[in-house]
């Protein structure tokens, strides 16, 4: 049973094993998450909420590292989606919140757009990040990512589409 479980949050709640691209769906659905901590609270819970959310992830992705890597088979499986939980949480983090939907709904896709693409790309030294031991190279790539994308998605959002 504690191996189920163990699977179950390592997988991102089940985002892991949904088809095509289980990383994707990992980070959609934090996105989304995101989006109803907006409904619920808007302004600074919003920003507070995703650090625990990616504090959250970290922890299972570094205390469960090991086992991902022998229950799945690899380093960093494809179906440990936990770590995507993470970045992109980062990736969201500190955006404009604004009071406006649109608003909410154009920082979070921008948000997942850009973690997507630096998740997949991994410029330095995110791919470097992969080899550290157990969960800290299935984690530590994806934060920097998190954190690239926070920095191209807050220039975005501030400087070019102007919002405060």
């Amino acid at each position: 049973m504690a191996a189920r479980a163990n699977k179950f949050l390592l997988s991102g709640l089940g985002t892991g094993y949904l088809p095509i691209a289980p990383g994707s769906w990992a980070s959609l659905a934090v996105a989304l998450l995101y989006l109803l901590a907006w409904r619920v609270w808007r302004g600074w819970p919003v920003h507070v909420a995703m650090v625990c959310l990616a504090i959250a992830a970290g922890a299972v992705c570094v205390a469960l590292g090991r086992l991902a890597e022998t229950a799945f088979g690899r380093k960093d499986p494809r179906q440990c989606t936990a770590d995507e939980w993470a970045g992109q949480a980062v990736a969201l983090a500190g955006l404009p919140v604004g009071l406006a939907w649109p608003q909410a709904l154009l920082t979070a896709g921008v948000s997942f757009v850009a973690f997507r693409v630096l998740d997949i790309v991994k410029p330095p030294p995110a791919r470097r990040l992969e080899r550290l031991a157990f969960g800290w190279g299935v984690l530590a790539d994806d934060l920097a990512a998190g954190v690239y994308a926070n920095l191209i998605s807050q220039l975005i959002l501030r400087l070019v589409l102007d919002l405060p």
